[in-house]
């Protein structure tokens, strides 16, 4: 973005402490974190079976974890699970271990019907083979809640993905 370029990182840093200064960015973080590692701990508990990998924390951008059943693993595949900072969302991500695998897949899936997802672009940055929205207004008053409506909607996504894959195989 053009006014990015425009600013010093000085201008940059002077916001973000003044940001900083009225306490709002810390507390949103460590919440959003702190529910992330809750998350991820819930989910591992409840499907053992799963491979649930490290709480990724990112640039406060997005924090994940994958969250992998062995059926895609064995495929060099993951399932992530994503909080987008920005636009405050939880998505759901089918990736690969690596990119070459990403674009194995896309392109496999490309000529597949994959019912109401969109297969993601092998371009720089996209680290998904396909995202799906979990949550658009999470509420992080009642994290219970959010636990079992994020739970709910990826097991739902595995399943789906789960179906595509055997097709695109069969």
């Amino acid at each position: 973005n053009e006014v990015e370029f425009l600013e010093s990182i000085n201008e940059c840093v002077k916001e973000y402490a003044s940001q900083l200064s009225k306490g709002h960015i810390q507390k949103a973080y460590k919440g959003i974190l702190t529910f992330m590692s809750e998350l991820r701990s819930y989910l591992g508990n409840k499907y053992p079976d799963y491979t649930v990998g490290s709480l990724y924390f990112g640039y406060m951008d997005m924090t994940y974890f994958a969250f992998t059943p062995a059926d895609l693993k064995n495929k060099k595949l993951k399932i992530a699970v994503v909080y987008l900072h920005e636009k405050g969302v939880f998505e759901v991500w089918l990736a690969g271990n690596n990119r070459k695998i990403q674009a194995e897949y896309i392109a496999l899936m490309g000529s597949e019907n994959i019912g109401k997802y969109k297969l993601s672009q092998v371009i720089p940055g996209v680290d998904s083979i396909i995202e799906s929205t979990l949550v658009e207004k999470p509420d992080f008053d009642h994290p219970d809640e959010l636990k079992k409506q994020i739970e709910k909607k990826t097991m739902a996504f595995v399943k789906d993905i789960l179906s595509i894959l055997d097709e695109t195989q069969g």
